[in-house]
């Protein structure tokens, strides 16, 4: 008996390894994945924009990282003596332009060269709906809590957000023509504007992904965006603001994505590395002072020794050994007390 429709994705032709370099753009779901991404050891560049949910954006971000092209002078803007730019998430601030300046190129130039870099590419899309800068007459990426009589909100219209993809991918393409790019819709709802009104936006992206799928051998989707709206069709699986997924569709979804996306090598070390974490997040409960305490730690050691040859586990290593070296302290301190 089943109590859920179960999809199952197919197998992404592009397949992932431990060797393999990722770069995620797009919506906050692509900051979640991305995360879980570089959890498992992987080589990732996570939204390195911040979150950004319209494909303009994103175009034109992308294009200014793989051209070399400076922020706009007219994106930077100060509120409450904090700095930011309309063409990134206000998670890029400073304390002045100048520092702001600096840092948007340098994470440009990191993206740049990222991307040339890269095996795939994760994009994830979020909403068709658009502000517009009314005296500039640019679409901004965030609008940073300014006073919203500064801006045009509307649905941008089809034939341009394909006009902006199509360019995006043929930039990448040209950029990096090993790069795979995977595609995603993001499956959070934005009720801000209204039920309906997200309908549209992210029926008109996921005609878009289809599109570019269809034209594009390097282009591939992933079903995200189905597998929470179908799959996990219940509000257990949301935060308390009935929008967002919670942890355990994340994990639901990544799963999907691990077996759609990894080799199996990369599966196998996964499940490896899932139980090390498990037993890195282990506190004893007699305060680490037993024998088992000190072998249990040193058996992790050895394990993150052996792994230590596929991924880099120094920071984990030298958790793990300092622990150590304060149980075995504390049992040298009360042998020298019961010797005195």
């Amino acid at each position: 008996m089943q109590f859920h429709t179960e999809l199952t994705p197919d197998s992404l032709p592009c397949q992932l390894d431990l060797n393999s370099r990722i770069v995620t753009l797009g919506s906050c779901f692509a900051d979640v994945m991305g995360q879980r991404l570089l959890d498992a050891k992987l080589m990732v560049l996570n939204n390195p924009f911040g979150t950004i949910f319209n494909p303009v954006s994103i175009s034109k971000l992308v294009t200014m990282a793989l051209s070399g092209t400076a922020p706009a002078e007219s994106g930077y803007l100060e509120r409450d003596g904090i700095w930011f730019h309309y063409d990134f998430h206000s998670s890029l601030w400073a304390h002045s332009r100048d520092e702001l300046e600096t840092k948007l190129v340098r994470t440009l130039q990191q993206t740049g060269d990222a991307l040339r870099r890269a095996d795939c590419l994760l994009l994830t899309l979020g909403s068709a709906v658009v502000y517009r800068h009314k005296a500039t007459g640019e679409v901004v990426a965030n609008c940073h809590k300014m006073p919203g009589q500064l801006f045009e909100k509307y649905l941008y219209q089809i034939d341009h957000l394909r006009d902006s993809l199509t360019t995006l991918v043929r930039l990448l393409s040209r950029a990096n023509p090993a790069l795979r790019i995977v595609v995603t819709v993001s499956p959070v709802r934005h009720t801000r504007d209204t039920l309906p009104l997200n309908q549209v936006s992210k029926s008109m992206l996921r005609v878009l992904a289809h599109e570019l799928t269809s034209w594009r051998d390097t282009v591939h989707y992933f079903p995200a965006y189905e597998l929470m709206m179908d799959d996990l069709r219940d509000y257990r699986f949301y935060d308390a603001d009935l929008i967002h997924p919670n942890a355990q569709a994340h994990d639901y979804i990544f799963g999907k994505f691990a077996e759609s996306a990894f080799t199996p090598e990369l599966r196998a070390f996964v499940a490896e590395w899932q139980r090390v974490r498990q037993a890195l997040d282990h506190r004893p409960l007699h305060g680490g002072t037993t024998t088992a305490d000190r072998q249990f730690l040193t058996q992790l050691v050895a394990r993150l020794e052996k792994l230590a040859e596929r991924v880099d586990t120094s920071a984990e290593l030298s958790d793990v050994r300092s622990r150590l070296l304060r149980i075995q302290a504390g049992y040298q301190n009360e042998l020298n007390t019961l010797t005195t």
